[in-house]
């Protein structure tokens, strides 16, 4: 077995190919994990069938490699289920059937969005996989419908355009139930939840803004978590490409309704700038101002307290009490 260095551990087992390597197999000890963006000077440009998968078939002919950073222990566990936080190589073009089935722990996936096919079932049970970074590198390709598509749980993804514009986006929940119809001996198809729109508002596999925007007013006209909408709202408010100034009014009539739940989440996040923003913006009432310095507090974020205190004392009253003991 060949070892090389690298930023993450690894035991790879590899395809060489006249311009580029394919990951058969790899299995990581560690929590957060970068792939190798090439090997051998050759990029690396597939993952192969059940790749990453922690119960992958134990053969996968091929070239074994170490990638080492030095900082393994010696009771290490390499088999993925650590695995929370993954990094895939720039060059990547294809995922192989279930590439990452059963990394029951991975919760986020960080990616250059230049993979063109994803196999079937690639992200199968990967249970906990909410978060998703992407990094555009021209025209986009089909990763965000794919994702957006097999995953029915909120996902929470941030796109680094190719102009240096930052995108943020939240695509709510939704749950497809098959539910058994006595009378008729059948079983009935039912989707509940407001998110199934949004997880389905890619024509041609591609993402538009300005239609995303649109399924705003529908999204409050359904059943929907209202912490989730506050986050949605929140995002397109603060990274606001390709924004109308009518779809902004919209997000910022719904977080001024919101505003005690606005405040005391962006404390929960530690976001002094955040609230900042949005108090430059909204105008809450005092008793979500001072419900949001006591969660201030409680979780001793000194720094989103002191703008609380600064906003409530020019806002509502030069005699209030200034307490920043937490």
């Amino acid at each position: 077995m060949e070892t090389v260095s690298g930023v993450s551990n690894w035991k790879l087992v590899i395809r060489r190919e006249e311009q580029a390597v394919c990951i058969l197999r790899g299995v990581t000890c560690d929590e957060r994990a970068v792939l190798p963006e090439e090997l051998f000077g050759l990029p690396v440009t597939e993952l192969g069938g059940h790749a990453l998968s922690p119960t992958a078939p134990a053969r996968a002919d091929g070239e074994e490699v170490l990638v080492s950073c030095g900082l393994t222990g010696g009771e290490a566990q390499w088999d993925n289920r650590r695995l929370t936080d993954l990094t895939l190589p720039a060059a990547l073009r294809k995922g192989g059937d279930y590439a990452l089935l059963n990394c029951s722990n991975l919760k986020t996936l960080r990616l250059h969005d230049g993979v063109t096919f994803w196999g079937g079932g690639a992200l199968m049970n990967c249970r906990s996989l909410d978060t998703f970074f992407l990094t555009r590198m021209g025209e986009q390709q089909e990763s965000l419908s794919y994702f957006a598509d097999e995953l029915s749980r909120e996902l929470d993804v941030t796109i680094y355009e190719t102009d240096g514009q930052m995108v943020h986006l939240v695509f709510p929940e939704y749950v497809e139930a098959y539910e058994e119809n006595c009378p008729a001996h059948h079983f009935d198809y039912n989707i509940y939840g407001a998110g199934y729109p949004y997880h389905h508002c890619f024509r041609q596999k591609k993402l538009s803004l300005r239609e995303y925007d649109t399924l705003w007013k529908g999204f409050l006209g359904m059943e929907h978590d209202e912490e989730s909408g506050v986050r949605l709202a929140w995002w397109r408010l603060r990274c606001p490409a390709e924004l109308t100034e009518r779809a902004a009014r919209r997000y910022w009539d719904h977080l001024e309704r919101h505003a005690g739940g606005v405040l005391r989440w962006l404390v929960s996040q530690r976001d002094a700038a955040g609230i900042a923003f949005f108090l430059g913006q909204a105008a809450p009432e005092e008793a979500a101002v001072a419900q949001a310095c006591e969660a201030a507090r409680e979780q001793r974020a000194a720094e989103c307290l002191a703008v609380l205190l600064e906003q409530r004392h020019r806002r509502f009253s030069a005699a209030a009490e200034k307490r920043f003991d937490l």
